[in-house]
């Protein structure tokens, strides 16, 4: 059985088993747009494999991380609304 590990996203605290993926934890908490683009239009993970950089989000202070090619880690910090 895996470890659980805790993380925060958007100031919010959620545990997942360890090497969920983030995007799907972000699916599963209910942060349906992973951030929004530009033009401020809403942003949906679209490929599910880093190809489409629509799963970006700002993890641990760094931008345009593609959330669906990482595993969540305890202690990460993930702002999804930038």
């Amino acid at each position: 059985m895996a470890d659980d590990v805790q993380i925060r996203v958007d100031g919010r605290e959620f545990v997942f088993p360890s090497g969920t993926n983030l995007c799907s934890a972000l699916l599963e908490c209910g942060f349906f747009e992973s951030g929004a683009t530009d033009s401020h239009s809403a942003r949906f993970p679209l490929c599910g494999m880093g190809v489409c950089y629509q799963c970006r989000a700002v993890v641990n202070g760094l931008p345009h991380v593609r959330t669906c090619v990482l595993a969540v880690e305890e202690g990460m910090e993930v702002r999804h609304d930038e």
